[in-house]
C-alpha cells in the first residue's frame, strides 16, 4: 500500500502544474500576437510583446520563475529532512493558493491587490524557510 505523499510534495506538484499553465499561456499568446512562423524560426531579429494580454501573461510567467525554484528548494529541504508538516505544509500551501491567485489578479487588474497577494507568497516561503530551521 502506497503512503500519502507529504503536503509540500504535493504543492511542489501542483506547483509544475501552475508553471506549465503559465509557461503555455505565456506561449501561446505571445505566438497569436507575433505569429507561428517568426516563432517557429531561429528569432534571430528579436522581438518583444506589444499586447496587454500578451504582456500580462509573459510577466506573469516571468515572475513565477524568480520563486519557483526557491520553493522547490524549500519543499524538498523540508521532505528530505524530514522537517515536512505544520509550518512548512502552510507555507507550501499558502504558497500555491496565493500563486494561482496573482494571475488572475494580473490579468483584471485590481490595484494593490496583486502586489499584496505576492507578498503573502514571499511570506509564504519566510514560513517553509523558518519551519527548516526549526
Amino acid at each position: 500500500m502506497m503512503q500519502p505523499l507529504p503536503t509540500e510534495i504535493v504543492m511542489l506538484g501542483l506547483g509544475a502544474v501552475l508553471l506549465l499553465a503559465q509557461l503555455f499561456l505565456q506561449s501561446i499568446s505571445s505566438t497569436v500576437e507575433m505569429g507561428g512562423d517568426y516563432k517557429a524560426g531561429p528569432r534571430d531579429e528579436p522581438r518583444v510583446v506589444q499586447g496587454i494580454f500578451a504582456g500580462r501573461a509573459d510577466r506573469a510567467f516571468r515572475n513565477l520563475l524568480e520563486t519557483f525554484p526557491i520553493f522547490a528548494a524549500l519543499a524538498l529541504s523540508l521532505v528530505v529532512t524530514g522537517r515536512n508538516g505544520g509550518l512548512g505544509a502552510l507555507g507550501a500551501q499558502a504558497w500555491v493558493v496565493t500563486r494561482v491567485l496573482y494571475l488572475p489578479l494580473y490579468f483584471i487588474q485590481i490595484p494593490y491587490a496583486r502586489s499584496l497577494v505576492w507578498l503573502v507568497s514571499v511570506l509564504a516561503l519566510a514560513a517553509m524557510l523558518v519551519r527548516l530551521f526549526q
